[in-house]
């Protein structure tokens, strides 16, 4: 069964960082990326990060670039998304997903559709 369970969210005030950690299991793929989503009250849930796992090949929203990091730890089956300099805007509930399938666009990356399976999501809430 794959298990995506994020982790490392919480409240923080803008100017902060936070480091989101999403810990996979019970899958054995070797296409795959591992993206990042958040999701704020009535709106809609949009890509911010991924990661694929055949080349390392990051993506980012224009939103975060120079801002978050994304990175993958194989022997821990582990992805972290650091934040830096975070700001009001960034307050959502994120979301890791896996897509089982090799990305080599910002497309597959941000459309949520294309998951496979996610996580139940990590509130991170900036305050000004």
């Amino acid at each position: 069964e794959v298990q995506l369970v994020e982790s490392g969210g919480g409240l923080v005030q803008a100017g902060g960082s936070l480091r989101l950690s999403c810990a996979a299991s019970g899958f054995t793929f070797d296409d795959y990326a591992i993206g990042w989503f958040r999701q704020a009250p009535g709106k809609e849930r949009e890509g911010v990060s991924c990661i694929s796992n055949s080349d390392g090949s990051t993506y980012y929203a224009d939103s975060v670039k120079g801002r978050f990091t994304i990175s993958s730890d194989n022997a821990k089956n582990t992805v972290y998304l650091q934040m830096n300099s975070l700001k009001p805007e960034d307050t959502a509930v994120y979301y890791c997903a896996v897509i089982l399938q090799s990305i080599s666009s910002w497309y597959p990356c941000s459309a949520p559709p294309l998951y496979d399976y996610w996580g139940q999501g990590t509130q991170v809430t900036v305050s000004s």
